[in-house]
């Protein structure tokens, strides 16, 4: 069932201070998406949040665009927010290199899943799940990611890390609604898995 915004998002013709903000927002002529309209709602808090969106979405960020897509696609899944998990799913996943088994396996598996097969996707998995647990890296984890990245990027991964729980909670606390022809969970959830729990419902476990 689609859920019904808490703070729904402004709809054209926009406001001119509005309009302004969600042109610098989207590229080229595209509408903007559901969450920017949300955050428009509040011009300053969009203006602020543009400003470091687009670092973290730039080249200037000192991670790839797979590094930076497997940290996101897995913050997101572990808070639940499908909306943004598919926004990203839908536009960067085939740009990052991400097979069907590896979004998969950010949605719904662990580094151990034997579709990651490089250490550097493998720290980035189990740095995303330790922050999300946890709140902080133990000093194994820590010496495992510097054997990767270095203390620069690794800020990078880590800010990154904590600004994609932001947009989490706020898409999923809004209630905001899938943007359209983005996948949800389900749509990659393993077959195994799908058939065991057609199962179990069958069975009235």
């Amino acid at each position: 069932m689609t859920p019904t915004p808490r703070v729904p998002p402004l709809e054209a013709p926009y406001p001119p201070d509005a309009d302004a903000v969600l042109r610098r927002m989207m590229p080229g002529d595209e509408p903007p998406l559901a969450l920017f309209r949300t955050l428009a709602r509040s011009v300053p808090l969009a203006e602020a949040m543009h400003g470091w969106g687009a670092y973290q979405l730039s080249r200037r960020l000192g991670v790839g665009v797979r590094e930076r897509e497997i940290v996101i696609d897995r913050t997101c899944a572990l808070c639940g927010c499908a909306y943004e998990w598919g926004v990203h799913v839908a536009r960067f996943a085939a740009r990052a290199g991400l097979t069907d088994e590896q979004v998969s396996s950010l949605a719904h598996g662990s580094s151990a899943d034997p579709c990651w097969t490089d250490e550097r996707d493998r720290v980035l998995l189990d740095m995303a799940d330790a922050l999300h647990a946890e709140h902080d890296l133990d000093d194994a984890l820590w010496e495992r990611l510097m054997a990767e990245f270095t203390r620069e990027q690794a800020l990078d991964l880590l800010m990154l890390c904590g600004w994609y729980h932001a947009i989490s909670f706020t898409a999923r606390a809004a209630r905001l609604a899938p943007e359209p022809g983005t996948p949800d969970f389900e749509d990659v959830r393993p077959a195994e898995a799908s058939r065991a729990s057609e199962t179990s419902e069958t069975s009235g476990v």
